[in-house]
C-alpha cells in the first residue's frame, strides 16, 4: 500500500512547493529488481535528485542531496535502522517521514562539527509517496 504524505509536509520540506496548476504525475524511478534490500541509489527525475530506499521490500524516496551540505546520500550514506546518515558530517534523517535525527555531530571532532553544523539550518529532508507498478518503483512528482 502507499505511504501518504500530507501537502504541508511536501511544501516545508522541498525546495519547490505546487503552484496553483501544478499537476503531480507517478514517474517511473527505477525497476525494482535492480534496488536490493538495505540499499538506495540516486536517480533524477526532471530537475528532482531523489534517493530510492530499499527497507525491507518497502521502497521509499526521499531528497537525495543531504539537507547540510548538499552532498549525494547514496554515496556512501549508511542506511540502519530506518535512517539514512550523510558520510560527510553524519547528519541522519527517518527515511520513511524525513524528520531530522541528528544534524552534522561529526563524531571524529566534535567542536568541528558544530561549527559546520551551524552554517546551513536544520531541516528535515523532504520525502516522496511511491508505489509499485509493473516491476517499477514509481515516484510522485
Amino acid at each position: 500500500m502507499p505511504r501518504i504524505i500530507s501537502l504541508d509536509k511536501f511544501c516545508t520540506s522541498m525546495a519547490g512547493c505546487l503552484k496553483s496548476g501544478d499537476r503531480m504525475n507517478w514517474q517511473n524511478a527505477i525497476r525494482s529488481d535492480k534496488l536490493g534490500e538495505g540499499k538506495s541509489k540516486m536517480v533524477t527525475i526532471g530537475s528532482k535528485i531523489l534517493m530510492i530506499v530499499n527497507m525491507e521490500g518497502n521502497f521509499h524516496a526521499t531528497e537525495g542531496l543531504c539537507k547540510h551540505m548538499k552532498w549525494p546520500l547514496s554515496w556512501g550514506g549508511k542506511i540502519k535502522d530506518g535512517c539514512v546518515t550523510c558520510p560527510l558530517h553524519q547528519t541522519t534523517h527517518c527515511i520513511s517521514d524525513g524528520s531530522l535525527v541528528e544534524w552534522a555531530p561529526f563524531p571524529l571532532f566534535p567542536p568541528y562539527g558544530r561549527l559546520v553544523g551551524s552554517m546551513v539550518s536544520k531541516k528535515d529532508l523532504g520525502i516522496f509517496e511511491t508505489r509499485l507498478e509493473d516491476g517499477f518503483v514509481q515516484v510522485l512528482i
